[in-house]
């Protein structure tokens, strides 16, 4: 699989020009599909930033297809919720979800049991953004580098914590990654929510938190917060002048993203129709502009790239859950 960390100007060239590609090729409008509302659901509550991407991005489908896509919220047990009433409607992409590193590769790994196949049970569409997690500190702890953070914590190991959203959340699991790759020992405090974890950051309760850069990026510009790296390849357009952590752990990359699904078994031809849609919405310099003000990055991919980013999800955080033997009921 090709790397997926393209900059904006090639990801929407490459969407737009995949889009083009199937919309000539694709017999789907021979069927007439769509011919009726289309419900995208997103497995989280409104307002978050899966929530966002997706009502930015159904609007712009909703031109392309003709029909209206509507964005249901279906919230509850991690994401699995919504992501099972996806897996178990009808194959014929009038149902299709929002889906995320969290339901198709952390939750299949942290849970004793989940109620769907993150890759038998759905037809991949179209990865459509990463977003970058960021790592942030209470600006009273004496770092301002990731360096001198990972120095800090390997001259007094144990000594300090870290919060995050909740119990195997993808921003749990980089601080997990993190304490792997950098060798060093911090506690983890998790939280129900971003909002009140950061309020204990912000407040010097837990010093150190991994989150979404979008839900932290009003404190780090007034100094509430202090941003030490993001947790992408690349540097995040919103703030270029913010290092990655991999620039002083090499290797080091986590991002949350989002991605297209429709029930497995759904037709080809409808996946494919559904794929250049999301690729036009993608490609529409409109999108890309709200992308970039969100901290996302466009991406854009074929349903068989998409497919083999979810496999190769699964197969990076496998290890990190395993070591940090995290599992939940």
């Amino acid at each position: 699989m090709r790397r997926l960390h393209l900059t904006r100007r090639h990801a929407l060239a490459a969407g737009l020009s995949l889009a083009a590609a199937l919309a000539l090729g694709s017999p789907a409008h021979a069927d007439g599909f769509p011919d009726r509302q289309i419900t995208m659901v997103v497995p989280f509550a409104a307002g978050g930033s899966t929530d966002v991407v997706a009502r930015i991005v159904a609007q712009k489908m909703s031109d392309d297809l003709g029909q209206q896509v509507i964005v249901q919220n279906v919230a509850g047990a991690g994401g699995n919720l919504g992501a099972d009433n996806v897996a178990r409607a009808e194959p014929d992409g009038y149902t299709i979800l929002m889906g995320t590193v969290a339901t198709h590769a952390l939750n299949p790994l942290i849970l004793k049991s989940t109620p769907y196949d993150a890759e038998k049970d759905f037809a991949p569409i179209s990865l459509l953004v990463v977003v970058p997690n960021v790592l942030i500190v209470n600006p009273e702890l004496p770092v301002k580098t990731v360096a001198e953070l990972v120095a800090l914590l390997k001259a007094e190991p144990g000594k300090y914590s870290y919060a995050s959203s909740g119990n195997g959340t993808p921003l749990h699991l980089s601080g997990e990654l993190f304490k792997s790759m950098a060798g060093v020992e911090m506690e983890h405090i998790p939280y129900k929510g971003s909002g009140p974890a950061l309020n204990d950051v912000i407040g010097n309760q837990v010093p150190i938190m991994f989150d979404n850069l979008p839900s932290s990026s009003g404190h780090i510009k007034t100094g509430t917060l202090r941003g030490l790296a993001v947790t992408t390849k690349e540097r995040a357009p919103s703030f270029p002048e913010m290092p990655t952590v991999g620039e002083s752990v090499p290797g080091y990359e986590t991002y949350t993203w989002n991605a297209l699904f429709a029930p497995a078994g759904t037709p080809p031809e409808v996946v494919a129709r559904l794929n250049v849609a999301a690729g036009k919405a993608l490609a529409d310099p409109a999108v890309a502009e709200r992308m970039t003000e969100f901290s996302a990055t466009v991406v854009g991919s074929t349903p068989e790239e998409l497919a083999a980013h979810v496999k190769a999800e699964i197969a990076k955080w496998t290890p990190v859950v395993r070591d940090a033997k995290i599992q939940l009921d």
